[in-house]
This record gives C-alpha cells, structure tokens and sequence, in this order.
C-alpha cells in the first residue's frame, strides 16, 4: 500500500500460494482466477524450492524437480503453464548444449 506503482505486484505475490484446484490459500482461488502472474509464480518458486537444499529437505536433481512439477500439474499448478515451463527448460538445455559445441 505505501507503493501504488508496486500494489499489483503484491497482488501476484500474495496469490501464489493458490491452487489450481481451488485448494490453496489464501483467497481459495481456482484456476483461471488466479492471476496468471501468480500461477507462473507458483511454478517457479516451487521449482526453486525443490532445486535447492532446505533445512528440511534435500535438493532434487533437475528430473525429479520437474517430475514433480508434472505430478502437481492440474492440481497444484496451471498444466499447461508447467508443460511451457519445461519446455523452456529443455530449449535452454538444448541451447547450452550446444553453445558449448
């Protein structure tokens, strides 16, 4: 609230935590109520939580990261934005792959 330019971006932030099933908090928001920004939030922050060691948790490698990306989708996460966001992880696979040629 004390930066107007900035309040829809807290808007995204605090959706993130919604399901795609309705499920999530805080606002229990389904599907495409979510703002789309906050289901691609969703995605990312996940992905990021599961690549990195946590006090509770180990890291996953990068298939079981995305596994479980696939395995959540449809419940926990917009299916069609994880099927994007892996596909921009396996271009950027490609991309690497073959920049180091």
């Amino acid at each position: 609230e004390s930066s107007p330019q900035l309040s829809h971006i807290a808007d995204f932030v605090l959706a993130h935590h919604e399901w795609f099933d309705g499920s999530g908090y805080p606002q229990g928001l389904k599907g495409e109520e979510i703002p789309q920004e906050s289901r691609i939030l969703a995605i990312i922050d996940a992905f990021d939580v599961m690549m990195h060691e946590q006090p509770y948790k180990n890291a996953l490698e990068k298939t079981e990261a995305i596994e479980e990306l696939k395995k959540s989708a449809g419940t926990q996460f917009d299916p069609i934005l994880v099927e994007k966001f892996i596909a921009i992880i396996k271009e950027r696979e490609l991309v690497s792959a073959y920049s180091n040629l």
